[in-house]
């Protein structure tokens, strides 16, 4: 299996929370910047990200010697843990000036998302189906407001909730919205999903226009093809893909 790009971004975690992102920015810059030239540096305020960033080099050698190096350097008294990140950040893409590479790193990145959020709904299903389980508390959310009935922002749980779309599990089947009437054919979507692995068929439904469902021989093929195609320009609408509800 061919490796993906060398990746020049460094993921940098176990930071001091409450140094505010441009003062940690400012401090991750005069770190880092000794190993070579730093394109962005990201640190974002929201509770999730707290304590983290990332570190975007020009070039990969930079971000490796880095990683080797300063792992466990204390920065705000706190020992820096360090990383190369699991993918190409959006500036490193960006660097590139090829806006169909960047574009389509973006619908991956968002697939990526995607399905962490499914598993996630799917993994609080069965846990909530378990006897004597009761509703985790909304995400970002105190207990004590959970519990006064403020709703969270996160679907909605229980054993009978409806997962919405873009929440569902993977599976090997995909389903396409919003597709425009010249592409609202077998032909023309074959050409779009058939050059994935696995394929099958493509499955229209009597009288509806704008849906289709896509089949392939295992879910890994389905996940390729929505990672590759989510979001996608099709005419002047945006298609949207999502796996089917089982």
């Amino acid at each position: 299996m061919a490796s993906g790009p060398p990746i020049a971004t460094v993921y940098v975690k176990n930071l001091e929370e409450r140094v505010k992102p441009e003062p940690l920015k400012e401090a991750l810059s005069t770190v880092f910047s000794e190993y070579g030239n730093i394109i962005d540096i990201v640190a974002k305020r929201n509770l999730k990200a707290k304590g983290q960033a990332f570190v975007v080099f020009e070039r990969p050698e930079s971000a490796a010697q880095a990683v080797e190096e300063v792992q466990g350097f204390e920065l705000f008294d706190k020992p820096m843990q360090v990383a190369l990140a699991r993918t190409r950040s959006d500036a490193t893409v960006l660097s590139t000036g090829n806006k169909d590479e960047f574009e389509l790193h973006q619908r991956r990145r968002l697939a990526e998302k995607d399905k962490k959020k499914a598993l996630e709904a799917a993994e609080e299903q069965k846990r909530l189906k378990r006897p004597g389980a009761v509703p985790a508390a909304g995400e970002g959310q105190r207990p004590a407001k959970a519990a006064r009935g403020l709703k969270p922002t996160a679907p909605s749980a229980g054993p009978n909730a409806v997962v919405p779309d873009e929440y569902l599990p993977p599976n090997k089947i995909l389903f396409v919205q919003n597709v425009p009437d010249d592409y609202h054919d077998i032909e023309a979507l074959t050409g779009i999903f058939g050059r994935f692995e696995g394929f099958r068929e493509v499955r229209l439904v009597p009288g509806r226009k704008g849906i289709a469902f896509i089949e392939y021989e295992a879910e890994a093929g389905a996940i390729t093809a929505k990672e590759n195609t989510a979001g996608m320009s099709l005419g002047d609408k945006f298609i949207k893909v999502t796996y089917q509800r089982q």
